[in-house]
């Protein structure tokens, strides 16, 4: 328990001390949240809650997309990220972390007519924990979690296990909470000029939160002879109703 909870302060740490530039470098996750909102069924809600929020990608597209929150609760660990989300009347910014057990007594309200997550519920330390707690917030929930497919190749050549969950586990453990659920896996493929590029990419975009930390000697190793151009990303979207 003590390698995880190390693991998910790195994560804070490192979105934060990127917090400035986070934007430069988080193609895929955007990409992620645009398809995210375009799957919401309604233009309309009451009340929506947006767990791991970041910067806001999320809420930028639920303005260029036109679907109206009356009441917007926002929630992410990092409180640079937190600065750099969009303000409003409408929305309130909770600056907590998921993985502490009482997080949920720190909202505003106890339920919401949306539950969203984009690119953030991979780093929970007690996944069945958290999607059980959060499933007590909403009666319907769409999110995307990153899954063991992202870098599957550069884990290979580094002979390291995945930090983050699988799509089966994550599957498994939301179908647990919502009796109605629907699954999409998505792949990506990044480019770059060179592996310089991408393993600073790796470095910048946050996404290496929590990775097992190689050495000097084994990064350059694996910098040289690592056979592909791209990176590979995984992402499991989920629609879940109770």
């Amino acid at each position: 328990m003590q390698t995880e909870s190390k693991q998910i302060s790195s994560v804070v740490q490192e979105f934060s001390r990127f917090a400035h530039q986070y934007d430069t470098y988080n193609m895929i996750q955007a990409k992620v949240a645009t398809i995210l909102v375009s799957k919401l069924e309604d233009k309309t809600y009451k009340s929506v809650i947006d767990i791991g929020c970041g910067s806001g990608e999320v809420y930028r597209n639920l303005q260029s997309m036109n679907i109206w929150v009356e009441n917007f609760i926002v929630l992410d660990s990092s409180e640079q990220m937190l600065a750099l989300h969009p303000n409003g009347s409408h929305v309130k910014k909770i600056c907590v972390n998921f993985n502490d057990k009482t997080f949920l007594e720190h909202l505003p309200q106890k339920k919401y007519d949306l539950l969203l997550s984009s690119s953030a519920l991979q780093w929970s330390t007690d996944l069945a924990y958290t999607v059980k707690a959060l499933s007590s917030l909403s009666d319907t929930f769409y999110g995307t979690v990153f899954t063991s497919g992202t870098f599957k190749t550069l884990h290979d050549i580094a002979k390291v296990n995945s930090p983050i969950y699988s799509a089966k586990k994550v599957q498994d453990v939301v179908n647990q909470s919502y009796g109605n659920v629907k699954f999409e896996i998505h792949q990506y493929r990044l480019e770059f000029e060179s592996t310089r590029a991408m393993f600073r990419y790796i470095k910048q975009s946050g996404v290496s939160s929590g990775e097992r930390k190689l050495s000097y000697k084994q990064t350059k190793k694996l910098m040289e002879t690592y056979p592909l151009n791209y990176l590979e990303f995984e992402v499991l979207f989920i629609e879940a109703k109770k």
